[in-house]
């Protein structure tokens, strides 16, 4: 996890405080614009939030940054970032298309019940290195679709991208006459200091990156929505399409290298189709590794019981290489392919059990259906709970059965689970690169972090005819079964 850590957690603890002015100035600015903002209508809070999707997802644009953000991080690919600055970017502005984020909202009058939308005021992002343009683009637009101003903080390695990024948006900005105070950044050099200032001084936080971060979100006195830590298992059963599932957990596994959360770390695999599966996966760029090659790259991968920066993030071969196993580094010598270890264990002891972020599957083997959910509750016991999972059938009642038992909030079923975790143009999801992992992951929301998460509602209550019921409407049951 600690490459995906944010700016909060890099600097050494016990920075001084001495950047909690500068945090402050950078906070009045932005509520001084925000509060004309919040209240020009809904054309004006359009517009800023269309400004700011375009300056990402114009093609030149978007290739810089794409390449910019592999450039300065190392990690990942620019092709599948240049995809998911556009993909992501088009399905959030579908997802917010003719939605009312100001003004009155809904009308009910039966109940006598008036909602007003209403901003929050200044919001705190706090963005990861492994989507120095995508996510800060996401919570920049949702942030002004509902009238607030947004300030970055990102990490140290995506700064650049991130600077990129809000000059663009500044552009945008310009030719629509908007404030450019209402999106800021952190000044470099950004430590730690800045960042808790920043939560501290902010009206709402959203974070995404390491645990550690998320934590100091929720601690920093301010209201905050962090995620959960990515861990995604994926169950293939003995009624799949074994072919279909293993293009698209292939297609998953490898896309920007794995730097997703929503990218799948384990697969599950019925023993009725064990075999069988293991040669699509091999026939869709998988490499299996043998006992001594995984003693290998385990060695390369982790140290001190930490990932590895050489091998996060990186193309298979290469990550093959840093290990020393030139043969399979051959073998995988194109950026679809990905290496695959068994496992039957779960815990610290056993790392492959936990996130990789790099194309590295873990393959486990289960005796049926039940056994498969119970081996997918147990690396969830370790890491990943609250997040999702995804499952491969063609027994629609088994996504259910999982839905209802394990600890997740998402089942993804027959889909490629990193593409369709954060919403996608085949499934209801909405489009967000922040999923809510509810309290099985320590966060205080289930949902995809989206635009509901960046607005207030006032509710104003009218007199309504009274309604009384009788006492035996909804206790009779009660009564009738046990007596008074």
């Amino acid at each position: 996890m600690n490459v995906r850590e944010t700016v909060a957690n890099v600097a050494a603890a016990g920075q001084p405080e001495a950047s909690a002015p500068h945090v402050a100035a950078l906070v009045a600015r932005a509520r001084a614009a925000q509060r004309p903002f919040e209240f020009a209508g809904q054309e004006i809070l359009d517009t800023a939030a269309a400004a700011a999707a375009w300056a990402i997802m114009e093609p030149g644009r978007n290739r810089e940054l794409a390449e910019l953000s592999v450039r300065d991080t190392g990690l990942g690919n620019a092709e599948d970032k240049f995809s998911k600055n556009y993909r992501k970017t088009l399905g959030l502005l579908r997802d917010l298309h003719g939605k009312k984020t100001c003004g009155v909202i809904a009308r009910n009058e039966a109940r006598g019940i008036v909602e007003i939308a209403r901003a929050v005021g200044v919001v705190a992002a706090i963005t990861p290195s492994t989507n120095p343009g995508a996510t800060p683009a996401n919570k920049i637009i949702n942030a002004l679709k509902c009238g607030n101003a947004v300030i970055v903080a990102p990490s140290p390695k995506g700064y650049g991208a991130c600077e990129t990024l809000i000059g663009f948006i500044h552009a945008q900005f310009a030719k629509a006459g908007l404030d450019p105070a209402l999106v800021q950044m952190l000044p470099a050099p950004v430590d730690k200091a800045a960042t808790a200032a920043l939560m501290r001084e902010a009206d709402l936080v959203v974070a995404t990156g390491s645990q550690a971060n998320v934590r100091m979100a929720y601690a920093s006195g301010t209201p905050a929505f962090g995620v959960g830590a990515g861990n995604v298992a994926s169950v293939v059963t003995r009624t799949a399409n074994l072919g279909d599932a293993a293009q698209k957990i292939a297609a998953s596994k490898t896309f920007d290298f794995a730097t997703s959360c929503s990218s799948e770390n384990s697969v599950v695999i019925d023993e009725a189709v064990y075999d069988a599966m293991l040669r699509e996966l091999c026939a869709c760029g998988g490499v299996l590794l043998d006992a001594r090659q995984k003693a290998q790259l385990q060695a390369a991968m982790w140290t001190d019981g930490k990932l590895a920066p050489r091998c996060t993030a990186k193309s298979a071969a290469q990550i093959a290489r840093a290990a020393g196993l030139d043969d399979a580094a051959a073998a995988a010598a194109r950026d679809s392919a990905f290496l695959m270890v068994e496992e039957s264990g779960f815990g610290a002891t056993y790392p492959f059990s936990g996130e990789k972020l790099a194309p590295v599957l873990t393959v486990y083997r289960a005796r049926d259906f039940g056994d498969a959910a119970d081996i997918v509750r147990s690396l969830y016991a370790y890491m990943g709970a609250g997040h999702s999972v995804g499952l491969h059938t063609d027994d629609r009642d088994q996504a259910v059965a999982l839905g209802s038992t394990l600890p997740v909030a998402r089942v993804i079923v027959n889909q490629a689970h990193c593409f369709a975790t954060g919403g996608n143009f085949d499934n209801g999801l909405p489009f967000s690169l922040s999923m809510g992992c509810g309290t099985w992951g320590r966060n205080n929301f289930s949902d995809n972090l989206g635009f509901r998460q960046y607005l207030n509602i006032t509710r104003v209550a009218y007199p309504i005819a009274e309604r009384v019921p009788e006492l035996d409407t909804l206790l009779g049951d009660y009564f009738r079964r046990f007596g008074q």
